[in-house]
């Protein structure tokens, strides 16, 4: 094996709609919100872990490929090959690495280190100057309620925090390329179905509606063959 090239994808990703990324926050607070979101401790602004593009990437994929039976819902990896060994399943594991396990050092030799890696998504710095030019607060706390469907009354009521819709971060991921495989077009579609899903928490609830913007590889712009991609072939 031989790393050929490092390729880098960059864009500036935005929130159609709230997005909450928990920071496990253990402390109870008062007046503070139930759920927040992570931030720098540094400068104390959100920002969205790789880890969590990686991971909601990765399940979508499995899911479009029909590997997740194949995994018993666990995270598919080099030993679930054994029950669906295709070429993109390989591929998936190329590009996002898989777990150790038992006699599958020779599968973890064919196929080779982790190629891509998710970089930490920091507040854009020209949209967070625009925001604080309009005394803008870069999180919000969004309260929720279930309702008791025989008294209609609000019980339980709950406080999360979300970063605020319109919010943008800078986007950025490497790409290793070994011995001139193409892994990309496989990247891309798993983008595709990020946009198309949703990140974070609360999806089904409307939180985590994504886009990417300006998608350049190697500073190359490649936004419109990215917008023109179609996850599902037609009549699926």
């Amino acid at each position: 094996m031989q790393l050929t090239q490092i390729k880098q994808l960059t864009a500036i990703l935005v929130l159609r709609t709230g997005l909450h990324i928990g920071a496990g926050d253990t402390e109870m607070r008062i007046g503070g919100t139930d759920n927040p979101v992570v931030k720098n401790p540094l400068d104390g602004q959100p920002y969205i872990p790789g880890s969590s593009l990686k991971g909601k990437i990765r399940s979508l994929l499995e899911w479009q490929l029909g590997l997740v039976s194949a995994a018993n819902g666990h995270p598919f990896s080099f030993e679930h090959l054994a029950r669906d060994d295709r070429p993109e399943a390989r591929n998936l594991l190329r590009l996002f690495g898989g777990a150790p396990g038992a006699n599958v050092d020779k599968l973890v030799n064919e196929i080779g280190p982790t190629r891509s890696a998710f970089w930490d998504c920091a507040l854009n710095a020209d949209w967070l100057g625009r925001a604080r030019a309009r005394n803008l607060l870069t999180i919000e706390a969004k309260s929720e309620n279930s309702i008791n469907r025989i008294a209609g009354v609000a019980e339980n009521p709950r406080f999360t925090e979300r970063v605020i819709a319109g919010a943008e971060f800078d986007f950025r991921l490497s790409l290793k390329v070994i011995d001139g495989e193409d892994l990309l077009p496989l990247l891309l579609r798993g983008l595709k179905l990020l946009e198309m899903d949703s990140l974070g928490g609360s999806g089904s609830r409307g939180y985590g509606k994504i886009a990417l913007s300006g998608l350049a590889l190697d500073g190359r712009s490649i936004q419109a063959d990215f917008d023109a991609i179609e996850p599902f072939p037609a009549g699926t």
